[in-house]
Formats: C-alpha cells, structure tokens, sequence
C-alpha cells in the first residue's frame, strides 16, 4: 500500500517534464533545420550553375572581330569566380559549342560543331556532338539542344551553346532527402558583331580541348 501514494505523487511531478519532451522533439526538430538548410543550398548550387551557362554564352558571342583562345581563357577566369563558392572547377564542367552552318549544300547541307572548349574537372561528355561533328555531313542538320528543342545558326553567324554539368556537394548527409546530385543547365547566345568565328591561338597557349583525359 505504501507504493500507492509514491506513484500518486510521481504523477503529479511535473520536474523535468520540458526536457523530456525536448529530447523526444530534438532529433525531429533537427532534422528539420538540416533539410531546411539543405534545400536552400541546393536551390543556391541550382542558381550558381545556371548563372555560369549564362554568363560563358554571353560573354564568349560578346568577344567582336575575332575570337581567340586567349578570349576563351578570360570568359572561363569569370565562370570560376562564379563557381568559387560550391567549388564548381573540382566538381563541374563547362562545354562550350560554337555552332556554326556547314556551307555544304543539297543533302550535307547543314549545322557544325566549328570549335569546342572545355573547362572543370569533371569527367563529362558533350551532350550534343563533338568538334567538327557536321563539318562534311548533314548529322547536325537540325542544330544542337534537346529532342524538339534544338537551336540552329543563322548564315555568316554563330551561336555559342553552352552545357554546364556539376555534381552536387551536400552540406549535410542527412540519409533521408531525395536530392538529385547531377545538375544541369544550358545557354545559347547569339554571336554580335563577329567578322570571323573560326578561333584563333595568337599567343600560342594550350587549347582546352574536350578529350577524355
């Protein structure tokens, strides 16, 4: 009977109460500011890639006269300050495109690959065709993109076409969120003003060239 009036008492105890439900919310609540945190530096890795196909498309149709390798090493200096925060050269790779029409006529007649430039340490293929694809064919006949969303250059023009690929960095290994690591993003500017698209290498410096090394 003595046990009785113990418990009775032990019932009415509220000490320590808010830290017991404290400990069972912790890990929810937790879990919660991670995924939190998670998805917004996903979101930011999403805008980073984005802003980097952009800005190499811009700048790259923005170089007038003549474009060099030269040219090609300054636009993608402003892609790696773009990509510093999420470390994007270890993680990333950009494919630059210039998109030209072949000259060919009847049956070869259509788009080429003139040149093509890489940059990122990420072992990933140009989605679309390599250089020189088209040149003396008609393979490129309807330009380069996504299946019902391909684009095409104009005669005595050229567009810039850029992929960028990146693995994602996760901030935090949370186990439970469904995040995709590739992210993707492509861009495609007009050249302005440029009186020739074939790319030039006037201070003799290393071509980065796409191969597989």
């Amino acid at each position: 009977m003595r046990a009785m009036p113990f418990l009775r008492r032990l019932a009415r105890d509220q000490q320590g109460l808010a830290f017991i439900e404290f400990a069972f919310a912790a890990p929810v609540l937790l879990l919660l500011i991670l995924g939190g945190l998670e998805l917004a530096n996903y979101a930011l890795a999403h805008m980073r890639v984005n802003q980097i196909a952009m800005t190499v498309a811009d700048n790259a149709g923005r170089v007038t006269t003549g474009i060099d390798e030269a040219n090609v090493y300054e636009v993608f200096a402003g892609a790696d300050v773009i990509g510093q925060p999420i470390d994007f050269e270890e993680n990333g790779r950009i494919v630059l495109s210039s998109l030209q029409p072949n000259g060919r006529n009847g049956g070869n007649r259509g788009q080429m690959i003139n040149w093509q430039r890489c940059w990122g340490d990420l072992d990933v293929a140009p989605a679309y065709g390599e250089e020189g694809d088209g040149r003396n064919d008609n393979s490129l006949r309807n330009g380069m993109g996504r299946s019902g969303n391909q684009i095409t250059s104009s005669e005595g023009t050229a567009v810039m076409v850029v992929e960028v690929s990146y693995t994602y960095q996760p901030l935090v290994d949370t186990g439970y969120m469904v995040i995709s690591e590739s992210i993707t993003h492509e861009s495609a500017f007009n050249v302005r003003g440029r009186q020739n698209n074939n790319i030039t290498n006037s201070q003799d410096l290393d071509q980065l060239v796409c191969d597989d090394d």
